[in-house]
């Protein structure tokens, strides 16, 4: 579901037309709906509402101030993995309380910088990590609360590079493991391991593997029950796939349905972590056709949007639809691959994509651009960074400025000694 759609031939986002903004910001540019954005937390928070679970948007996919804002005033926190992503979610205005901070590599700055903060959790990933947060409460004189990160070895049926929850993936802590630091919790100084933390990968569409991991987690903690460890949270994570060609992945309703029966009754507080499934739909990519290429075997459409804008297609083989922001119904078609400016044979968007005869200088949104978009973004070849606009109804507003040349450069310098 999303408010992405043709009025007259042109493509809208809402109220507005897509012309519209490119004639404004120019392109590539991100754009981002707002109904969109907020109805999909809204449809989580309803499915949800029963056991009334703390919802933290995950912002490793969509970290844009306004993005980050709007859903902070609908009641959502945030996930975060970064110190980075830490001070851009206090800066958007999130309660630290509303805070659960994941990932393997928290630096001691990191880790210090939040505890100071007061976030709600650590999301903890390995035993040398709880020892470095022990030590470090132990000297700021306060005490933290954590959740152990289990690895529930389940196999989640997603792209390699995105499933986390197997034996042989970096993340987590297998089960036995766990029982040994739960049992020794009193060891940890300033340190109270309050919860359980399951994230068994991303882009996921059936319940199956969210079921299996979640039955083996609550296996576990009615094990460690009995022996004296209770525990107040249980994180299920994110990882609810989303449409982007011909998937059915299943609705807010539907997960609600497979998982509130499992957990309604243990007495834990359930927080969910989803990202994609709230900000993919809500975004497309627009880039515009430079030259139109045709060859021997292949005919391409070359745009001024490459991978370094949006990685996923060459990263993980993904799929974005296409739609030209204007469509000519009588149009013939012609099968293209859809390629950046990139000095690389793996600058693409699109491969062996049945589009219409697109003429240079003409603009083409590609759809579920909203996660994993923008943020992965990066200035390769020196090309700056683009622009991000936000449509709310009949308005729109530039919320990331395009960067300049002179962005690129910023923080660089000559050392006298080569002068």
């Amino acid at each position: 579901m999303h408010y992405f759609h043709y009025k007259n031939k042109k493509l809208f986002c809402e109220d507005v037309s897509i012309e519209a903004i490119a004639n404004k910001v120019g392109t590539p540019f991100y754009c981002y709906s707002y109904r969109t954005l907020v109805e999909h937390f809204q449809k989580l928070k309803k499915a949800f509402s029963s056991i009334n679970p703390l919802i933290c948007f995950s912002m490793k996919s969509n970290s844009n101030s306004a993005v980050l804002y709007s859903l902070i005033k609908k009641g959502a926190g945030l996930d975060i993995v970064s110190g980075g992503e830490l001070y851009r979610g206090l800066r958007a205005g999130c309660n630290p309380r509303k805070m659960v901070y994941a990932g393997i590599g928290k630096t001691d700055t990191e880790l210090s910088d939040a505890i100071k903060k007061g976030i709600l959790l650590f999301n903890v990933e390995s035993v040398q990590e709880l020892e470095r947060i022990s030590r470090i409460s132990e000297r700021l004189k306060v005490n933290t609360q954590v959740s152990i990160r289990v690895n529930p070895d389940v196999e989640s049926g997603t792209h390699e590079y995105i499933t986390t929850a197997k034996a042989e993936n970096k993340f987590g802590i297998n089960l036995p493991l766990v029982e040994g630091l739960c049992l020794k919790g009193f060891l940890f100084k300033n340190v109270s391991i309050v919860g359980l933390h399951i994230h068994i990968g991303s882009q996921i569409t059936k319940s199956e593997p969210f079921v299996k991991a979640i039955r083996k987690t609550l296996s576990f903690m009615d094990k460690m029950k009995k022996r004296g460890i209770h525990f107040k949270y249980l994180n299920l994570g994110g990882g609810l796939g989303i449409v982007y060609k011909d998937e059915t992945p299943q609705t807010a309703a539907q997960f609600s349905r497979k998982v509130i029966p499992l957990v309604r009754n243990k007495g834990y507080k359930i927080i969910l972590e989803p990202g994609r499934f709230i900000a993919g739909n809500s975004g497309i990519f627009v880039t515009r056709v430079t030259y139109v290429k045709r060859g021997l075997k292949k005919n391409f459409l070359i745009v001024d949007g490459g991978m370094n804008d949006l990685i996923r297609p060459c990263l993980y083989g993904s799929y974005h639809e296409i739609f030209p922001i204007i469509r000519h119904i009588k149009r013939k078609s012609s099968v293209f691959d859809v390629v950046g400016p990139i000095c690389e044979s793996g600058d693409f968007l699109a491969k062996q994509r049945r589009l219409p005869e697109f003429e240079a200088g003409e603009v083409m949104a590609l759809l579920g651009a909203g996660a994993y978009g923008f943020t992965m973004s990066s200035n390769y070849n020196s090309r700056p960074r683009v622009v991000e606009v936000l449509v709310k109804g009949k308005k729109f507003d530039v919320v990331r400025k395009r960067e300049t040349y002179a962005d690129l450069v910023h923080g660089e310098k000559i050392p006298k000694f080569l002068k």
